[in-house]
């Protein structure tokens, strides 16, 4: 049977002698807990708005090459537009003048030709005999090369 007094020790815990449990949460060192986590992320979250203004700002940077860039291909393509234009009119303006100007300038190169008298022309007509040719031995054997031993090689 049970008595009061085995009862009470039990029941104020006085006389128990196992350990309590550590509690795994007090509240004032989960708010401790959940400050310092919260002030990692607001660090965290400022780190990465910093990360994206300097996105945002090479990003604008790029933007705006690009457009300059694109500006100066548009200037560049209305250049050589203009430029084949011009080209063009050049060429047709030549050819319209060669087709005026081509026969008279072909009488005048024909009126003023520069013509060879006969007897200086090198060619089929003229006397190969006159021309003296002697080998080089024949040089050597007149005393025309000077002291030469070998006419092949001269000093």
């Amino acid at each position: 049977m049970t008595t009061l007094t085995d009862l009470l020790p039990v029941r104020l815990g006085i006389f128990d002698r196992s350990p309590r449990p550590a509690r795994k949460h007090r509240a004032p060192d989960e708010i401790d807990r959940l400050r310092h986590k919260l002030a990692g992320a607001e660090l965290l979250m400022a780190g990465y708005r910093i990360q994206l203004d300097d996105k945002d700002r090479a990003l604008d940077d790029t933007a705006a090459k690009q457009a300059e860039a694109e500006e100066l291909v548009v200037k560049q393509q209305a250049d050589i537009d203009d430029l084949t234009d011009e080209r063009d009119m050049w060429r047709d303006e030549a050819l319209r003048l060669r087709a005026k100007f081509g026969p008279q300038l072909a009488a005048e190169a024909n009126a003023h030709r520069i013509t060879v008298p006969p007897m200086q022309r090198i060619g089929a007509d003229q006397d190969t005999d006159a021309i003296d040719v002697t080998t080089l031995w024949a040089a050597r054997d007149a005393g025309h090369l000077g002291p030469v031993t070998d006419p092949g090689r001269i000093r």
